[in-house]
């Protein structure tokens, strides 16, 4: 029952077909639904007088007693038909049925004599046109051509292919084309075949490719490719864009060509045929396209619908087919014209009917055509209306508030308004389709509404429906009004000093600022209160210099954008040039070819004074190298003069004390006494005479050591400056003068060294 309206809608309609000259023909219809229904027929789209020839069957089927593709006065029972059924509900009409007169046309294309080498491949062709399409069979030597022999191959479109050829095939050929309309007979044709099978080698060669089919799905292709070469070629086939052909339906037809069973859209593509020599890679190859068609059909059919008075109904109708469907849309038979309450969209698929009265009430048909074919759906739109509904609401006023803002007023229905439950305000922009409106709902003791986010400078229309639970009035006047104009947002504003007496005013162009006709540029020192403008400025204008300002005062910038409905608001900026003067005093301007002398002389400057740096870190390093040594001498000396134990190395190394070092007891003990340890150090290395205590530990000062020595001791290393300096435990190599330099010792404290 889809796309069937219940109270009206067809069971059988008139299909395709195809007339025999002087035969009757018998187009069928049937519908069901609420008696009483009268059908009629039309074609051509014009409407069908019973006569002689041509008569409405009791069943409503039409019946053509002698079909005549000409007729006497030049009319032709060849056209369109239709079928149309009206009941008390509605009208509708049925898919179109397209009758053709049966015909054939002389052959066009007759057999051709043909001389052909014993092993090659002998092909014959006649074309005749016809509806319906002819059926071309071969006769050989006036006989039908026996199709059980494998090498013999036809094909539908009028081809005879002889493979393998031998002696026997000699002979006339001619084929005979048949149809409802007439049967004709082609022309005779000569085979020879002549010698023995020749050895000589060929390169593969295709004598006829595929052409370029239109079919319609579920019949069936044949794609011709036959080829010759020698040794004979293998015939294979594929698809250009690289799909798989795949296996049902398939057939391969004598050596090479390609039947295609039951076609699917799917099928449609480019087809390669390709001739290989077999065991290498020489081919030849040829194409052409298959083109499948499928008629339209529903994938949704639209659905009978009710509707109270007022409301939106809408008719959903998606058809699919290839080439895809063009869809139209009837009302009661005839076809829809659209308005401001009828709507289609989505490429027709959808109907809606705005503010539905009682006149819209019909049976509505989508009807999906395309080259293949066309089919039909029906549904039926009610309206619902009950009695004692409220009259329209009255008085009805809209009233401007600001940009953005309208308020509506109303005044209550003059009849029945006991069941009124509220009111819907409908609401559209006038140049907008009606499908654009949407609806506020308002309660039933209220009779205004402020409508509000509306858009600047943009007219509006409003009515008002009143609702009870049975139902919607009828709607009330359309009243139109227009918000006020909005100027436009505050722009956005930047200040750039450029120099002493100018600055630079830029600004961004932004939506924000919406319709605006240009800037506004004002400036003033911030003391007076006189400012100097309006500079106008065009609406693509984002910059402007300000010049001839005083450095000595601060500035006050104000920008706006205009428009005709008057001046935004300001953005203001403060200024100063005051550090720019100052910057510019402290950094005066350069004198290029002073300041290139300049660099030149630095540049000398530069290289003699490292010279002299490098020169005076050579010396220093001698200074401390020489001074090192000396310090290294009287160290030894003064171990010379000391008497020391011949302590055990093992216990020297865990108890003794060493000249210029300390255990690492002794050095963490440092670490916390600092230079107070290195003083008594120096007091018990060097006193004036040998102590009580220094004896008792075996540690004596030699009175052989020499004057000068004692000289260097004094004058070189003062007690109040003197440092011990600790040997690294790891041995170091040795000086000239055989003993080991000393490695510097942590930073304990302040140190000289000599």
């Amino acid at each position: 029952d889809f796309g069937r309206s219940s109270e009206l809608a067809f069971v059988v309609e008139p299909s395709d077909d195809i007339a025999v000259q002087e035969q009757p023909l018998i187009l069928y219809c049937q519908v069901e639904g609420i008696q009483p229904i009268t059908i009629t027929w039309r074609k051509n789209g014009v409407m069908i007088v019973d006569s002689d020839n041509a008569f409405m069957l009791a069943n409503g089927s039409l019946y053509v007693s002698r079909f005549q593709r000409v007729r006497g006065d030049g009319s032709s029972d060849e056209g369109e038909y239709d079928c149309m059924a009206q009941n008390h509900y509605g009208l509708v009409v049925s898919r179109k049925a397209k009758i053709q007169a049966a015909t054939m046309s002389d052959f066009h294309i007759h057999p051709q004599n043909a001389v052909v080498e014993e092993g090659g491949v002998a092909r014959f062709q006649c074309q005749i046109h016809g509806l319906p399409e002819p059926v071309i069979l071969w006769h050989k030597n006036s006989m039908p051509v026996n199709t059980d022999n494998e090498r013999y191959t036809l094909l539908p479109k009028g081809v005879l292919q002889i493979t393998g050829l031998r002696a026997e095939d000699s002979g006339i050929f001619h084929c005979v084309a048949t149809n409802i309309a007439n049967v004709k007979f082609s022309r005779e044709a000569r085979l020879t075949v002549s010698g023995s099978h020749s050895t000589v080698y060929k390169d593969p060669m295709i004598l006829v490719g595929p052409e370029n089919l239109t079919l319609t799905v579920h019949q069936t292709a044949v794609l011709e490719c036959i080829a010759t070469g020698n040794p004979r070629p293998i015939v294979s086939w594929s698809r250009l864009d690289g799909r798989p052909i795949g296996v049902e339906g398939i057939q391969v037809l004598g050596t090479g060509n390609l039947m295609i069973s039951d076609l699917t859209v799917q099928h449609s593509g480019i087809y390669v045929c390709a001739a290989n020599k077999p065991g290498t890679r020489v081919r030849r190859t040829a194409q052409g396209s298959l083109v499948v068609q499928a008629p339209a059909e529903f994938v949704q059919h639209p659905q009978s619908i009710s509707r109270p008075v007022g409301t939106t109904a809408i008719f959903t109708c998606v058809a699919q087919g290839e080439p895809p469907p063009q869809i139209t849309w009837l009302r009661n038979g005839q076809i829809l014209e659209t308005s401001d309450h009828i709507k289609l969209k989505n490429n027709n698929s959808t109907l809606s009917i705005y503010g539905i009265n009682q006149a819209d009430e019909a049976i509505y048909q989508c009807l999906a055509e395309n080259s293949a074919g066309s089919t039909q759906a029906s549904a039926r739109l009610t309206v619902l209306w009950a009695d004692g509904l409220p009259s329209p609401p009255q008085g009805v006023r809209a009233e401007t508030v600001s940009a953005t803002t309208i308020q509506v007023s109303w005044e209550k229905p003059l009849q029945n308004t006991k069941e009124i439950i509220g009111y819907v305000l409908h609401i559209r922009k006038a140049a907008d389709p009606v499908e654009m409106e949407y609806q506020e709902a308002v309660s039933k003791s209220t009779f205004q509404q402020l409508v509000t986010d509306l858009e600047p400078s943009t007219s509006y229309s409003f009515y008002i429906k009143a609702y009870t639970s049975r139902g919607a009035s009828k709607a009330s006047e359309v009243t139109v009004v227009s918000t006020l104009g909005e100027v436009p947002a505050m722009p956005s504003l930047f200040i750039k000093v450029i120099n002493s007496t100018t600055v630079q005013a830029t600004w961004e162009p932004s939506i924000k600022l919406g319709q605006h006709e240009g800037f506004k540029l004002y400036y003033r020192k911030v003391h007076l209160s006189q400012y100097t403008g309006p500079v106008l400025l065009a609406s693509n204008v984002t910059a402007y210099n300000i010049t001839h300002l005083d450095a000595s005062v601060v500035y006050e910038v104000k920008l706006l954008a205009y428009n005709q409905h008057g001046d935004g608001n300001s953005t203001v900026r403060f200024v100063s040039l005051r550090e720019t003067v100052e910057r510019t005093v402290l950094n005066p301007p350069c004198d290029c070819m002073k300041d290139e002398q300049n660099n030149k002389t630095s540049t000398t400057g530069i290289i003699i004074g490292i010279h002299i740096g490098v020169t005076c870190i050579i010396f220093c390093i001698l200074f401390l190298m020489f001074g090192y040594r000396g310090r290294l001498l009287m160290c030894k000396n003064v171990q010379e003069q000391l008497s020391t134990p011949q302590i055990p190395r093992s216990q020297r190394s865990a108890t003794g004390l060493v000249l210029n070092g300390a255990t690492r007891r002794d050095r963490d003990d440092r670490d916390l006494n600092g230079k107070q340890l290195d003083m008594n150090e120096l007091e018990r290395l060097f006193p004036a005479s040998p102590s009580q205590e220094q004896q008792e530990k075996g540690i004596t000062l030699s009175h052989s050591l020499s004057a000068p020595h004692d000289e260097t001791q004094i004058s070189t290393l003062p007690l109040d400056e003197f440092s011990i300096i600790e040997e690294q435990p790891d041995p170091l190599p040795k000086n000239p003068h055989g003993s080991s330099p000393a490695a510097p010792a942590p930073d304990h404290g302040p140190a000289n060294e000599g």
